[in-house]
């Protein structure tokens, strides 16, 4: 009893390091890339999610919680939540993009960027990257969001600045807003 005590203690230890870490971590990585803080907090309360998940899993066997019960738990969870979400995949895939986005997309907010899609162009200055979407404003200012899921399926041009994106853009901008052509 004395030893599973111990283990617990050591393991609530282990918990609370590695909390402290993680967080300390996916800050600084944010800041290093330039990231808002808003989706900062929402990638770390969804990776500290994962990890207590994972820390009553492990204090569970560590009580004797058999497998075969834990798997009955866990599946009568799973397929709760799946049934829930299925029609909402979309969700947990933007989600689950978010993550990739936050540590292994090449952009930041305030670049210009094109996404390259055959039906529309996409082309613009990334105002935010959020939870579920980045939105992008178009050089006419309209403001477009693009889904995170998305945007990791398509081609992405980055663009050093304004003038060349506008170099690079199908659509010709009048000089002045009172230019603007009819609208059918």
């Amino acid at each position: 009893m004395m030893v599973k005590v111990g283990l617990i203690v050591l393991l609530v230890v282990a918990y609370v390091v590695l909390s402290r870490l993680l967080k300390s971590s996916i800050a600084l990585l944010g800041h290093k890339k330039a990231v808002n803080e808003v989706r900062i907090t929402y990638v770390s309360k969804m990776l500290h999610l994962g990890m207590t998940a994972t820390f009553v899993l492990v204090v569970c066997l560590i009580l004797g919680v058999g497998y075969g019960q834990l798997a009955i738990f866990f599946s009568s969870v799973f397929a709760v939540v799946g049934v829930a979400l299925f029609a909402q995949w979309s969700i947990l895939s933007n989600i689950t993009a978010s993550l990739i986005i936050f540590f292994g997309f090449p952009y930041r907010v305030g670049d210009w960027v094109k996404v390259v899609d055959k039906d529309d162009e996409v082309l613009g200055q990334i105002l935010e990257i959020s939870t579920f979407h980045v939105i992008i404003q178009r050089l006419s200012g309209d403001v477009v969001t693009y889904p995170n899921s998305l945007i990791l399926q398509k081609a992405v041009v980055r663009f050093e600045n304004k003038e060349a994106a506008q170099a690079m853009s199908q659509f010709v901008l009048p000089a002045k807003p009172d230019e603007l052509p009819p609208t059918p």
